[in-house]
């Protein structure tokens, strides 16, 4: 390969990778992607082991010549994955990549010419080797790392230890083109020759996504995994159940979607969630289930009433939004509703995922002095209770070989007692004392300050005020408890772990942004994520700590047209007149 050349003046204005690969070296030839570009897919001593499947619950090859090409039991084939992925990558390409003209001023010449013999990119190799070292010797970040060379001369060579970093190298091979205006002519790249060496910095990250509050349909979901693969995340948070509405079906418990559920054409059947799943898997995106217990679990009862405590009542006293009810902690009905269904649900989603969230925030004390089976609020009295339930549930999610995670109040409110493989997920404030406090105690943490990534902040309360009440705390200017809102620049500002100390920062595993359901419908679901979401994506992938500059600007504006392209209705990052005339709106 010639050397690299970091200078190009048809490609000044805009680079296009998100998020930022740690190695980028590139030229300034151009290539063209043929429209019969080929796969070349070779993988180590491929004749001794035939079958070679990537789980996704725990992201490693699992070697077995006892399993068929069949997906049902949670493992796809890596030839698959990538063929998969390969093929959405010329489909992006062909049909789906953008113009760049808004990132240049009118009338500039930004495109080749095409009346010159033309360079074709002809064939991708992709060489899978396990032992392939390529994450600076961070074994548990190897299976997303990956290299990917480009010649002068069109050679493309893509080098992975797993089919997750394949599935992530496609991803970054699609960004390295444009469209042409002449539509006849294909896709370009700018860039050759190239040279990208990449993998990510946390393990973890993840979106947490509200199906309960409003409708979001599987549709949604599936269409939300396409945009966070473009962006390098690998972990969808589904919340599942809240106060408000159960939309899950659960087979041995048919009640509970039948009368918990909005209505019957707003329930998730077990096709699906197998769906989704299996769509992340396809898409290298782990999906895994949170079923918030023992608190917003008020919908439990509209199908099991005797389960739940300080239902209908008023709720200010009793939950921190209506509808009040949670569980019973003393109950002997309780603990075998809670096997049925957990049973139920996990027996199928341990298939495609190696994660549990049983959820454990905001519960309300008060709510069990109306329970009979307690008839206290004290916390001396319920935390007992507490460490029990919550004892039982991680007991089913361990037989299913799943990894359990909660909220961070049943370590820091609650001191309970928990295995050391739980991952204690932090929220509240600036996350700063909560992560301090939970590694000290030895945990596994993920991050995600409500203070910085969650998305429904600073759209104003969905409560009213009550007209009878002349003291009721829903005034003007009507601001929510976390408001401002989080615009993509303080998003992307955040280092979650700025104070963490390096002896503790193998604990953290990752983190999570935040989309809770109140005011978020299907109608409004993509401008709520993006492209906030892709901000902190690339904090989870490159490296927290780093500003929002116009470099930053330039390169989300560009992964926000890519997205609009695939069909996600994402918001703008910035007015095209900036994005025309660069340096021209600093301060």
């Amino acid at each position: 390969m010639r050397p690299l050349l970091w200078y190009c003046t048809l490609i000044s204005s805009s680079f296009a990778l998100w998020p930022y690969p740690k190695h980028f070296e590139h030229g300034s030839s151009i290539l063209w992607l043929s429209t019969d570009v080929q796969l070349v897919h070779s993988t180590r001593a491929a004749s001794a082991e035939p079958f070679r499947w990537l789980w996704t619950s725990v992201q490693e090859i699992i070697r077995s010549s006892q399993h068929g090409p069949s997906s049902t039991n949670g493992r796809v084939p890596s030839e698959t994955l990538l063929q998969s992925a390969f093929d959405r990558m010329k489909q992006n390409v062909m049909n789906r990549s953008f113009v760049p003209q808004k990132f240049y001023p009118r009338g500039a010449q930004f495109e080749p010419v095409t009346d010159n013999v033309k360079r074709y990119i002809e064939r991708l190799v992709i060489e899978e080797d396990p032992q392939y070292n390529l994450a600076s010797n961070e074994r548990h970040l190897q299976s997303e790392a990956y290299t990917i060379e480009i010649s002068e001369d069109g050679d493309a060579l893509i080098k992975i230890a797993s089919p997750s970093g394949g599935l992530h190298a496609l991803e970054t091979f699609a960004q390295l083109f444009f469209a042409h205006s002449s539509t006849s002519d294909g896709s370009y790249t700018p860039y050759a020759p190239l040279s990208i060496k990449d993998s990510p910095v946390f393990e973890h990250r993840g979106l947490n996504l509200d199906i309960s509050r409003n409708w979001i349909s599987p549709t949604d979901v599936m269409r939300t995994i396409e945009a966070m693969a473009a962006n390098k995340l690998n972990r969808l948070h589904i919340h599942a159940s809240d106060a408000q509405s159960w939309p899950l079906e659960i087979p041995s418990l048919p009640n509970l979607a039948m009368k918990g559920a909005y209505s019957q054409a707003q329930i998730w059947r077990t096709e699906d969630l197998e769906a989704v799943q299996l769509h992340g898997t396809y898409h290298g995106v782990q999906v895994f289930t949170e079923i918030d217990l023992p608190g917003h679990t008020t919908s439990i009862g509209n199908a099991y009433p005797s389960l739940v405590t300080a239902k209908d009542v008023p709720w200010p006293e009793y939950a921190l939004e209506p509808p009040a009810g949670q569980l019973r902690l003393n109950s002997s009905e309780v603990p075998p509703f809670i096997q049925t269904l957990l049973d139920d649900l996990l027996s199928r989603t341990s298939r495609h995922s190696s994660l549990f969230h049983l959820g454990g925030d905001e519960l309300n004390m008060n709510a069990y002095r109306l329970d009979p089976t307690v008839n206290s609020s004290s916390h001396r009295t319920l935390q007992p209770l507490v460490q029990a339930f919550i004892d039982h549930v991680i007991s089913i999610a361990t037989a299913y070989s799943l990894t359990v995670i909660m909220w961070e109040e049943m370590v820091l409110d609650w001191n309970l007692t928990l295995p050391e493989n739980v991952i204690i997920q932090t929220w509240r404030g600036s996350d700063d004392d909560a992560l301090g406090t939970i590694l000290k105690k030895g945990y596994k943490t993920i991050f995600g300050s409500n203070a910085h990534w969650y998305l429904d902040c600073g759209h104003g309360y969905f409560v009213d005020p009550e007209p009878s009440n002349p003291d009721s705390s829903i005034k003007p200017p009507y601001l929510d408890y976390c408001n401002p809102y989080k615009n993509w620049r303080h998003m992307y500002a955040y280092d979650p772990v700025a104070d963490v100390p390096q002896s503790r920062i193998h604990q953290v595993v990752g983190g999570e942004v935040h989309l809770w359901g109140e005011l978020t419908d299907s109608v409004s679901l993509d401008g709520m994520l993006w492209p906030r979401v892709a901000a902190a994506a690339e904090v989870m992938w490159s490296a927290p700590a780093k500003k929002p500059d116009e470099s930053v600007t330039r390169r989300l504006a560009d992964m926000r047209e890519r997205l609009v392209m695939r069909g996600i209705r994402a918001g703008v990052v910035q007015m095209e007149w900036c994005l025309r005339h660069q340096r021209g709106c600093r301060l």
